[in-house]
């Protein structure tokens, strides 16, 4: 592998001064392409206790051991210690050629041994050498140099990702690529190539380059790797494809930090002051609900951040990640189990009650952090709508935004709008809105419809429906807007409690997924019986029992209409 800055053994040997003494190749052919690091002359055989790696040593032999064991450890100690290669000058010692045993050994070891049939001045093999290492890490220097200059400058104009990422490309000729830490692509610079083949199958591929550290060099994928973010918290990956065998240059690795620096603080500057802006849209969408201001004096203050409530149709937005409560009782499962687990065997309360606050606190901030980033993506596709509103995070479950539509007949276009630029490319989130309103007075009605209807959509479900309105929650819910009313509870047990008795002393072989399958079958039989994966007369058998269970009958209409509606009750009741 040959190290940035330094000439190879190949390399030296073209040089004019050492051509000058014809030299030959004896040993280690196939390491010429080691790298050296600084030339060195001697004529003492124990010269290897002296050197630090990388030289290239030069002698004429005079001083080395006559026999064979020596010349053996001689060039044993030379190999052990990390030297580029020797190179014997012939005349004084050895008149024609050097020893076999030599050449041998070097062999063996891998040592590259180079023989000059003629007299040569080594101090003009030094001189140049050098020469060639010191213009070598020059040039390095003023490309680092290059580099800071450039990235500070970008730093300072608040540029944008791509032209980071395109600067960073042409200042090393190479592709490259920024990601977010789901293997997407943000932005990428093909360095003059095609972007076909750099992006075809990208997840899959990024997925392989693995490095250890913030920084690292991936040889087998061949892509220099570093972490972007700030304050802790990483967000990316940059990484810049180096094409070359060996490891990329020193300059390389600056650049790809210099790069990942620019993007996090432009990042960070754009966050903090959009999370200032943010802020205030929060306060703003607070005191319309909880009425902490008065009404112009909230139009005023939206009116200061070029925002346009008045004469205005206003609608109010509410947008929440999917399967939220899922993801969160399985991560808090997860937890609990593995928790439990080591505190058995550690036998060590206190410290698991530490953990478990610890776990908890870790919990919250990932949330928070997760509805300030809805809250970003709220805003960003306020934007790209071509729209104007109030965003900001209502509490940790949910974002409100609250917008300016020209007319009512725009209203229903504008929200499309809306929802489409929110999903582009982000999570998969539900996005409610209440009924259009006429006046900020108004506002807080919408909000509130937006806020109800968000909690009564399944919260498990997809909707096929861009942006769900009251007419789209229908039974299920209504039954979860209801679903803290006692006389709902009390309606589920009587319906459903004697059910819910059998399968907790059952749970081997429950009975009410047979229940839900044949209700949500429209109470067809067979229909019910392949959905349960079970032959009919095992179906029929399991529905008796049921019958049974709950002293019902099963072919009534207005009984199963009774069972349905307390089995979408008992659902809305456990998913809080």
């Amino acid at each position: 592998m040959t190290a940035p800055g330094y000439p190879t053994i190949r390399e030296v040997v073209a040089l004019d001064a050492m051509q000058v003494g014809s030299p030959r190749v004896v040993a280690g052919a196939e390491h010429l392409d080691r790298a050296v690091r600084w030339v060195h002359s001697s004529e003492v055989p124990d010269i290897a206790s002296l050197l630090r790696g990388g030289e290239l040593v030069l002698t004429t032999g005079i001083g080395l051991p006559a026999d064979d064991d020596g010349i053996r450890a001689f060039v044993r100690e030379l190999a052990e210690v990390g030297v580029s290669g020797l190179v014997v000058e012939l005349g004084r010692r050895y008149p024609s050629t050097v020893p076999r045993v030599m050449a041998v050994a070097a062999e063996k070891l891998g040592l590259p041994l180079v023989e000059l049939r003629r007299p040569t001045p080594f101090v003009q093999i030094t001189e140049a050498v050098h020469a060639r290492i010191v213009d070598a890490q020059l040039t390095e220097l003023r490309a680092t140099e290059e580099i800071h200059q450039r990235f500070t400058e970008l730093s300072v104009e608040g540029a944008e990702p791509a032209e980071v990422v395109h600067q960073a490309a042409q200042l090393s000729g190479c592709p490259v690529v920024l990601e977010n830490l789901g293997r997407k692509v943000l932005a990428f610079d093909a360095a003059g190539g095609r972007a076909e083949p750099l992006l075809d199958g990208w997840e899959q591929h990024s997925r392989q380059v693995r490095v250890t550290g913030r920084t690292g060099y991936d040889p087998d994928a061949g892509w220099l790797v570093t972490m972007v973010g700030a304050r802790g918290q990483d967000w990316g990956r940059l990484l810049l494809r180096w094409p070359s065998d060996g490891p990329p240059p020193t300059r390389l690795t600056i650049l790809v930090e210099r790069a990942a620096s620019t993007l996090a603080l432009g990042r960070l500057i754009q966050r903090d002051e959009e999370g200032l802006e943010r802020q205030l849209h929060g306060t703003l969408l607070a005191a319309l609900l909880d009425h902490s201001l008065p009404v112009d004096e909230v139009a005023l203050r939206a009116r200061a951040l070029g925002v346009t409530v008045d004469r205005r149709r206003l609608v109010g937005v509410v947008i929440r990640p999917l399967s939220r409560r899922a993801d969160r009782d399985k991560s808090q499962a997860d937890h609990a189990q593995s928790r439990d687990e080591r505190d058995s065997a550690r036998g060590d309360r206190d410290s698991a009650d530490g953990r478990r606050r610890d776990g908890d606190k870790s919990e919250v901030t990932a949330m928070q952090a997760r509805m300030r980033d809805l809250a970003d993506a709220a805003t960003q596709g306020v934007r790209e709508a071509k729209l104007t509103g109030l965003t900001g995070v209502l509490d940790d479950h949910v974002v409100g935004v609250l917008l300016a539509v020209k007319s009512a007949a725009d209203e229903d276009a504008a929200l499309e709008r809306f929802a489409a630029a929110l999903r582009r490319g982000r999570e998969e989130v539900l996005v409610a809105a209440g009924s259009g309103v006429d006046s900020l007075r108004e506002a807080r009605r919408s909000l509130v419809e937006a806020r109800q209807v968000a909690d009564a959509a399944r919260h498990d479900t997809p909707s096929a429906v861009p942006v769900l309105r009251l007419p789209n929650v229908g039974l299920a819910g209504l039954l979860h807007l209801l679903r803290d009313e006692p006389r709902l509870q009390t309606f589920v047990e009587r319906q459903l409690g004697g059910l819910l008795a059998y399968d907790a002393k059952h749970p081997r072989d429950p009975l009410l997924p047979t229940l839900r399958i044949y209700l949500e079958s429209g109470r067809n039989k067979s229909i019910a019986a392949a959905a349960a994966h079970l032959s009919r007369p095992a179906f029929y058998e399991r529905l008796a029992r049921i019958g049974r269970v709950l002293d019902v009958d099963l072919d009534s209409v207005p009984a199963c209409l009774s069972l349905h509606v307390a089995l979408l009750a008992w659902e809305a009741i456990r998913s809080e």
